[in-house]
């Protein structure tokens, strides 16, 4: 899997939103964008899978705690197209997480109980090209 940036001290906490923009490779299977406290707790795992793990065109959602993955979520709605941009923006709330796609928007709630979002990184079909939080 291809390694994208990684990010950490962001200091994320409730009320803030974190904004990713980049482009999706035009041969994409699947990208990640992994929102945690570090590298071993992933408050939220979000993997779009174009043609990836039995999924077709499914977002699918978990989290992690060190080597322990939660149960799988799974949004049907799919904004994304190969070879395009793509924007998405990382609400974090007190519980959860809203996860905003263009004309669409869900929550995924926060298992860890995580109070503060340090870590942020991207894998797979994507490049990152901008990173802004607020």
């Amino acid at each position: 899997i291809l390694q994208g940036p990684v990010c950490t001290n962001l200091g994320l906490k409730p009320g803030q939103r974190l904004t990713v923009k980049g482009k999706i490779a035009p041969n994409a299977k699947s990208f990640v964008m992994n929102l945690g406290k570090d590298a071993t707790l992933l408050g939220l795992h979000f993997n779009p899978r174009f043609d990836a793990h039995g999924d077709v065109n499914t977002i699918v959602c978990n989290s992690k705690k060190v080597e322990e993955w939660g149960a799988e979520h799974r949004e049907a709605v799919f904004p994304f197209q190969k070879g395009g941009t793509a924007e998405i923006t990382f609400g974090v709330n007190q519980n959860d997480v809203t996860v905003h796609l263009p004309g669409h928007q869900f929550t995924f709630p926060n298992r860890l109980n995580l109070s503060v979002f340090d870590y942020f990184d991207t894998q797979g079909d994507f490049t990152l090209q901008s990173l802004s939080w607020e």
